[in-house]
C-alpha cells in the first residue's frame, strides 16, 4: 500500500508541484477549460489538464493536473461519476410512478449525445448505476445520478421526459468523479489564497492540504514493486523483466511500478519471453 498522506506531508512542494493533483469546485459560467487555465495561471505551471469536461453551468468536482502529472490524465478520466441536480417535470406525475419510470434507466442503456457536444453524434452503450429521487417539490425533482464515464445527465433527464410527457434538467452539480469527492474539492479562491500564503509568507499548511500527490494513482491502478538494483535502465524506459519486480504481476493490462512509495511508471503487461511490461508513462 503506498502512503499518500506520507508522500503529500513530507515531499517538498516544488516536488509536488511538478507532479501533482487538485480537486477544484469548479463554480457555474465557466468552462472546464477556463478552470484549468486558471490553475495553471495561478501556479506558473507550464501545463494542466482536467479529468473530464463540465458543462458551464454545471459545478462540482473537476480534477486538475498539474504538468508532468497531465500524462496520467487519461487513466484517472474513464471513471464512474456521481451527480446530484434539479429536472423539472413537465406534467403531474405521481411519486411512485416516476420512481418506477427511473428504474428503468438503471442498468445499460442507449444514448444519443446531445447536438451541443464534443463527441460524434450516435447512439452509445452507457452504463447507468443509480438514478433515484432524492426530494420532490410540486414539479421540481431533486435526483442524484451514479453513471459510466461519458453519460449525458442532461439527456437521461429529457429521455425520460419522453417516457412521461416530457421532463428537462434545471441544475446539475458532480460530487464525485472516480476517487475525487466533493468533500475534498477547492475553490479557485481557496486555491489562489492558499498559494499566496505560501508565495508571500512561506507557510505551506493550506498549499500541502490542497496538492495530492499523483502518487494516488496507486488507488486505481494495482501496485508492483520493482528491486532497487534494476532500477537505472526501467528509468531510461527499458521495458521491464520478470527479474526486475518483486512477486508477480497483477492479472490485468495496466498496473503501475513503484520503488516502495517512489512513483516509476505506468506499464502495459505483455508477454514476450522474459520481458513482462513495456512503459506507457515513465517518470524520471
Amino acid at each position: 500500500m503506498i502512503d499518500i498522506n506520507k508522500i503529500k506531508e513530507q515531499k517538498p512542494i516544488q516536488e509536488l508541484l511538478e507532479f501533482s493533483i487538485i480537486n477544484v469546485d469548479k463554480s457555474a459560467d465557466c468552462t472546464s477549460f477556463d478552470v484549468a487555465d486558471k490553475i495553471r495561471k495561478i501556479f506558473g505551471a507550464r501545463k494542466t489538464g482536467h479529468f473530464g469536461t463540465l458543462d458551464p453551468m454545471v459545478t462540482g468536482v473537476l480534477p486538475v493536473a498539474l504538468n508532468r502529472a497531465c500524462k496520467l490524465v487519461g487513466y484517472f478520466m474513464h471513471r464512474d461519476k456521481v451527480y446530484v441536480g434539479k429536472m423539472y417535470i413537465h406534467k403531474e406525475i405521481s411519486e411512485e410512478k416516476l420512481r418506477e419510470e427511473m428504474k428503468k434507466f438503471v442498468g445499460k442503456i442507449k444514448q444519443m449525445p446531445p447536438v451541443k457536444s464534443a463527441v460524434k453524434r450516435q447512439i452509445r452503450e452507457r452504463r447507468v448505476n443509480k438514478f433515484d429521487i432524492l426530494k420532490i417539490n410540486v414539479k421540481v425533482v431533486e435526483f442524484i445520478a451514479d453513471v459510466e464515464a461519458g453519460t449525458y445527465i442532461r439527456k437521461l433527464c429529457s429521455d425520460l421526459g419522453e417516457k412521461i410527457g416530457g421532463a428537462h434538467m434545471i441544475e446539475l452539480r458532480r460530487i464525485k468523479a472516480g476517487i475525487f469527492e466533493e468533500k475534498n474539492s477547492f475553490s479557485i479562491e481557496d486555491i489562489e489564497n492558499a498559494f499566496k500564503l505560501w508565495k508571500e509568507k512561506n507557510d505551506e499548511s493550506r498549499i500541502r492540504n490542497i496538492l495530492i500527490p499523483a502518487e494516488i494513482i496507486s488507488e486505481i491502478l494495482p501496485v508492483v514493486q520493482v528491486k532497487s538494483e534494476n532500477l537505472k535502465p526501467i528509468l531510461t524506459g527499458k521495458p521491464i523483466f520478470k527479474k526486475d519486480i518483486i512477486g508477480k504481476l497483477p492479472d490485468t493490462e495496466i498496473f503501475s511500478l513503484f520503488l516502495e512509495d517512489r512513483f516509476i511508471g505506468v506499464y502495459k503487461r505483455v508477454d514476450e519471453e522474459d520481458i513482462i511490461g513495456r512503459a506507457e508513462f515513465v517518470l524520471n
